[in-house]
C-alpha cells in the first residue's frame, strides 16, 4: 500500500475525512450509519439478533451521499474498503485510506473520461497521488452531462 495516503483506521475516521472534503469543496453531505453484524450489507450470514462479530466488536458501515457535481456516493465497509459511485459508474474495492484522494481527484477536475474509436467505448479514469489510477468502463448511453464534459 502506498503510504502517501493518511491511514483511516475506522469507518468513523473515514466519515470525518469525507465531511472535511465536503467542507473543502462546499458540498452537502448526508451520512447513514449501519452498526452491528445484522445491519451491515456484507454480514447477511449473521444469525437473527446477532449484532457483533465473533471477536465481540460491532461492525460499522456507512453510506455517504455528497451533493454537487459530480454526483458521488460512497459506501464504507467494515473490511477497510469502499464502493464509490461517480455519476452512476461504480468503483469497487477502493481501499478506505484512498477514498479522500479519490474524491479530491473527482471534485478538483483531475478525473476524466477516455474515449476510444475502436473498439468504441469510454472509461472513467480517476488518478490519485503516487501514480495510482482507477479506471472503469462505461457505456456511451450512460454519459451524463458531467461525464460528457470530461471526454478527452
Amino acid at each position: 500500500m502506498d503510504h502517501s495516503f493518511p491511514h483511516l483506521p475506522t469507518t468513523e475516521a473515514a466519515v470525518a475525512a469525507l465531511r472535511e472534503i465536503a467542507r473543502e469543496f462546499h458540498l452537502e453531505i448526508e451520512v447513514t450509519h449501519d452498526i452491528g453484524a445484522d445491519r451491515t450489507s456484507r454480514r447477511s450470514h449473521a444469525g437473527l439478533g446477532v449484532t457483533t462479530d465473533p471477536d465481540g466488536s460491532l461492525p460499522h458501515e456507512a453510506y455517504v451521499e455528497l451533493g454537487g457535481t459530480p454526483r458521488i456516493d460512497v459506501r464504507l465497509f467494515p473490511e477497510d474498503d469502499a464502493l464509490i459511485t461517480v455519476e452512476g459508474v461504480e468503483f469497487h474495492d477502493i481501499p478506505r485510506d484512498e477514498v479522500p484522494a479519490f474524491l479530491r481527484s473527482c471534485y478538483s477536475g483531475l478525473a476524466h473520461v477516455h474515449g476510444k474509436r475502436f473498439p468504441p467505448g469510454y472509461r472513467l479514469i480517476v488518478p490519485l497521488p503516487g501514480d495510482r489510477t482507477y479506471k472503469e468502463y462505461l457505456p456511451m448511453i450512460n454519459l451524463t452531462r458531467w461525464l460528457s464534459g470530461r471526454v478527452r
